[in-house]
């Protein structure tokens, strides 16, 4: 190992908070005034086209809620922990930098784009944008990976509840204490305040009140599920969550899971304060050369790829183009709701990796080795030697060696900080079973509402074929396309044959963010916003470039050499479809820039080019 002398994880968590606040009072405005030029005059698709279905103006705290809630799955939790295999400092600077720059940005301009196109999708723009050949190609593309995507978080899920029966309850109670909220926001005037500390004090009994339940065998039974049993579970929720009203269900109980998600990280935050730990992992190891137990290639390129949803992620261009815009009420919340959630979900990622890194090497890798391969791994470095990791074995009860994708030894960590605070010694158990019910909450809010977007563009493909499918009030459009899309990601989950697609996840996530980065760029050429759209360009070709790297080592090196076609498969088919919408955007950017001439469009702005809404 190569090591720096371990650093205070304060010191991390005080850098991020200041270049956060930084960018957003900077960047921040600079985007939304000067590359973006957000007006509240212009009236968002929510108050144009709404419906009390899908499109419905919402608070800007309650939507920050679910908009936070949704983008957050697993990627800021398990991606970072993962990266913590090439020592702290990779981790750290991508998150600080990749957030301010990228993350944020991609954000903000794919929500501007869809509440300036009705609040459409990302194929729905690129067709407009750019083409129609491009449009359909995106879409099948985006799609495509929406599938994988909602597959490989369902499932991180079900291994984060299956046989964990408080974890399981307390998620499962989240949905009727949502719906006691919708119906008081909905029906009841003013009344966010109250059915916010409503929902939140029926959270702190439900946790509180679960943990004591689970005590009888007989209840436990009864949320003891199997693999297969939460498998069914998970499917048939996103499809509920697909077909009823937002506000019913999906929105406050991704808004009052968000209480669950910031209120655990800031107590995180306080705990690292109080304990003051050392980061143990060291600035960088051996591993960034490739060749870690942990992620198989190079720090370079794979670090951006393994932290994914922690700096930049194209899921959230799914959300950003899915369900938030349908519910922006003023076109300026774009950068509450945008670029602010981003920059807290960078500081959830931040937490995590603090959260691995400040346990031993030795029982960071112990947890993270796959149980065939940790002899050789140990033949090969003795001196990653396990310290504490017998002491919180017998502590939780339950074996931790080989629990490999990051949501074990991230529960580990926020256990171990949590140990160190007094009078907090004898609940190690409960603290690790709460971070573990604390990630499945995570990474179902973005199952819902990413089943719901998965229906918006089937609906809009198969408008195409049938024009019903155009009318989003169509109810038998809407439950045919929810249960084909839920039937596509839920029959991957429950035969198990995409069980390791997760890796293949951060490859097609980082792709679709730079096809929304570039997509976008071409509106912003087309609004003839000159230089200004090098803001969006620069990251989104950054991105395209890095991507296409890991992908090609990840098939060349991984996939192919390890029998694995069809992985390599899927691979190459992502790229492949990208790169065609890449293509067809470079050459509409080259035929906008030879235009001089300028039009004045139905907002009153001065543009290269007229395009339909």
């Amino acid at each position: 190992m190569e090591s720096l002398n371990g650093i205070n994880a304060i010191t991390l968590i005080f850098v991020a908070i200041l270049l956060f606040a930084i960018a957003y009072r900077i960047y921040g405005l600079f985007m939304a005034n000067k590359v973006l030029r957000l007006n509240n005059n212009i009236s968002t698709p929510a108050v144009e086209f709404s419906d009390g279905h899908d499109y419905i103006s919402t608070n800007r705290n309650v939507l920050f809620g679910h908009h936070f809630a949704a983008i957050a799955a697993a990627g800021p939790l398990v991606g970072p922990v993962l990266a913590a295999q090439f020592g702290y400092l990779p981790g750290a600077l991508w998150i600080l930098i990749g957030c301010v720059l990228a993350g944020g940005v991609h954000d903000m301009i794919v929500l501007f784009a869809s509440v300036r196109h009705k609040g459409e999708s990302l194929a729905s723009i690129a067709s407009k944008e750019i083409g129609k050949t491009t449009g359909f190609i995106a879409g099948i593309a985006v799609l495509f990976i929406l599938i994988l995507t909602l597959a490989g978080l369902s499932l991180a899920c079900i291994s984060a509840m299956h046989e964990a029966s408080w974890s399981l309850f307390t998620v499962i109670i989240t949905m009727p204490i949502a719906i006691i909220m919708g119906l008081i926001m909905r029906y009841r005037k003013d009344s966010v305040t109250f059915a916010s500390i409503l929902g939140g004090i029926l959270l702190i009994v439900g946790i509180i009140g679960g943990h004591n339940l689970m005590q009888y065998e007989t209840i436990s039974n009864l949320f003891h599920w199997d693999i297969q049993t939460i498998s069914i579970a998970i499917a048939v929720y996103g499809f509920f969550a697909s077909v009823l009203p937002m506000w019913l269900l999906l929105v406050p109980r991704d808004y009052l899971s968000t209480y669950l998600k910031i209120g655990t990280i800031l107590m995180l935050a306080v705990g690292i304060i109080f304990v003051q730990p050392t980061i143990q992992m060291p600035a960088l190891t051996d591993f960034i050369y490739g060749g870690g137990p942990v992620i198989g290639g190079p720090v370079l390129p794979f670090i951006f790829i393994v932290i994914a949803c922690g700096a930049i992620s194209g899921f959230h261009a799914i959300i950003a183009t899915g369900t938030t815009p349908k519910m922006l009420s003023k076109e300026r919340d774009i950068l509450f709701v945008g670029y602010g959630a981003m920059l807290v979900e960078g500081f959830v990622a931040l937490m995590a990796l603090i959260a691995a890194c400040t346990l031993m090497p030795g029982d960071y890798f112990a947890i993270n080795t796959p149980t065939s391969a940790y002899e050789s791994f140990m033949a090969a470095h003795p001196e990653l030697v396990t310290v504490d990791l017998d002491h919180f074995i017998e502590r939780i009860g339950i074996d931790l060696h080989g629990r490999t994708g990051g949501a074990v030894s991230l529960a580990v960590g926020m256990a171990h900080i949590f140990d160190k605070i007094p009078f907090m010694n004898d609940v190690v158990a409960y603290w690790y079973n709460f971070a573990i019910m604390f990630e499945a909450v995570f990474i179902l809010t973005a199952i819902d509402a990413g089943t719901r977007v998965g229906r918006f563009f089937l609906q809009e493909m198969l408008g195409g074929v049938i024009p019903s499918f155009k009318n989003k009030n169509w109810i038998p459009g809407i439950i045919i396309s929810s249960a084909l899309f839920t039937f596509a990601w839920g029959y991957l989950v429950f035969t198990g044959n995409v069980s390791s697609i997760w890796p293949l996840f951060g490859i097609s996530n980082q792709l679709l963010a730079a096809c929304g980065l570039i997509v976008c760029t071409t509106m912003l050429i087309r609004m003839n916003r000159g230089k200004y759209a090098l803001c969006t360009a620069i990251p989104g070709v950054f991105m395209a470039i890095i991507t296409f790297w890991a992908g090609y080592s990840q098939v060349v090196n991984i996939y192919i050499p390890n029998n694995q076609h069809l992985l390599a498969g899927l691979a190459i088919l992502a790229m492949f479809l990208m790169l065609i919408v890449f293509i067809g955007a470079f050459r509409k950017w080259n035929s906008l820039i030879k235009i001089k001439t300028t039009l004045v469009d139905s907002y009153g702005e001065e543009v290269k080019e007229l395009v339909e809404r």
